[in-house]
């Protein structure tokens, strides 16, 4: 009798472990499969073989949404999107060099390329390894005193390098640590932004959501080039994955993507200002100071996230949209785009109905004052969640074409904006 109970049991207990798991993948995970499955149709194919109609027909289309098609991708009327860079295995962040040669980081090689167009035809003709055997790199920038003196920062997962770089061979050595980095664990990338004499890294945390005991963790950190001194910028950032100044105010501006198992739409990731000493919440706050109770189970006498202790989001972003690069429009853009901002959503991957994978345009004033977002360009999540790309970071040249990674369908995209009247 006490046998059949106890088998009984284990039953009930097993029906019940399905049963949680069951539910766990229909409401938080069964959106993942754009994010990891191979799609069913090459992104590069289809924009190789087709072409934007020509301005003067996208002006006369009574398309209310004024846009324009480039093989699955859709963007406003007069822009015109190509194939840059193919064949990359992930690639990811982009900066120049100093004479204009793009720069791409490939953690899943461990290397950083160059992406050559010899004859200026907006193609890459050949992809030249710089410097490779990194650990995972990722967060690049390039500082030259002359132009005979040029240097490569690189943040790997477990240190910021710093190397010799020759323009004119396209090659880096010399490798010299600057500072080490908390390595594994959760978030992994290392993400660079040039501050004066100093570097600005961020370092995203360990987890999904937990109090850290590695100090250096969930932070933005500042690091002095020539000492390797670190110390801390801005805290209770999760995963502020990417970081640029407003070319006014001169703000920096990082996108932060928000914890998972909330649900499909909590808690939002969010663009923030990042001020020095500033505390933006995590892990018990989000959002608009909006507290963490399915976390933080403490009681207090008021809410742990009112100002001044933690900084608010600036701007909520959709839940799980996984914002990555930004990059604010230049004045060689026409003026409606001008003072505005590009963000690439890289896309959910733990959303019952998949979001972002698409870059999205935030309007601002010149001081920075929210006005408003629309989808800028759309189109790699095609209508039955087949993610053909995953834009990651988007780079202006000085003449306003813009460079957008993609690390799913291993491109470059080459972006050209029409002309400023």
């Amino acid at each position: 009798m006490k046998q059949k109970i106890r088998i009984i049991i284990e039953a009930i207990l097993a029906i019940a472990i399905v049963a949680g798991l069951t539910a766990v993948y229909w409401t938080q995970l069964r959106g993942i499969w754009p994010a990891v499955l191979e799609p069913e149709q090459d992104i590069v194919r289809l924009i190789e073989e087709s072409s934007p109609a020509p301005i003067e027909e996208q002006k006369e289309s009574a398309e209310p949404e004024r846009r324009v098609q480039q093989g699955p991708l859709r963007m406003p009327r007069g822009f015109s999107l190509s194939i840059f860079a193919k064949d990359l295995v992930d690639p990811r962040v982009l900066t120049f060099d100093p004479n204009g040669i793009l720069l791409a980081s490939i953690p899943a090689q461990g290397k950083v390329v160059a992406l050559i167009d010899k004859n200026n035809d907006g193609k890459s003709d050949e992809t030249k390894t710089v410097i490779g055997g990194l650990n995972s790199p990722h967060g690049i920038v390039t500082q030259c005193v002359q132009s005979n003196d040029c240097k490569l920062y690189v943040a790997e997962n477990d240190l910021v390098g710093e190397f010799s770089y020759d323009p004119k061979t396209l090659t880096a050595s010399d490798k010299r640590a600057i500072a080490p980095l908390p390595i594994g664990g959760g978030h992994s990338t290392r993400t660079l932004l040039s501050y004066g004499n100093n570097l600005l890294v961020s370092v995203g945390s360990s987890c999904n959501v937990c109090r850290e005991t590695d100090q250096n963790r969930a932070k933005i950190l500042e690091i002095a080039i020539d000492t390797g001194k670190m110390q801390t910028f801005a805290t209770g950032l999760r995963n502020s994955v990417f970081m640029a100044f407003h070319p006014y105010t001169r703000d920096i501006w990082a996108t932060e993507m928000g914890r998972d198992m909330l649900g499909d739409g909590t808690p939002p990731d969010e663009l923030n200002i990042i001020k020095k000493g500033g505390n933006y919440g995590w892990p018990i706050c989000y959002g608009k100071n909006i507290h963490d109770t399915e976390f933080d189970k403490n009681t207090y006498f008021r809410n742990p996230c009112m100002e001044p202790f933690e900084t608010p989001s600036y701007i909520d972003i959709p839940a799980h949209s996984a914002p990555l690069g930004l990059a604010f429009i230049p004045d060689s853009w026409p003026t409606e785009y001008h003072n505005d901002l590009l963000v690439a959503y890289h896309g959910s991957w733990n959303r019952s109905t998949p979001t972002g994978y698409k870059i999205v345009r935030i309007k601002l004033t010149e001081n920075g004052a929210y006005e408003g977002m629309d989808d800028f360009i759309n189109g790699w999540l095609t209508d039955d969640y087949d993610a053909l790309g995953r834009p990651v970071d988007i780079l202006f040249a000085p003449n306003g074409t813009a460079y957008i990674s993609d690390d799913k369908a291993g491109v470059i995209y080459r972006l050209v904006p029409p002309k400023n009247k």
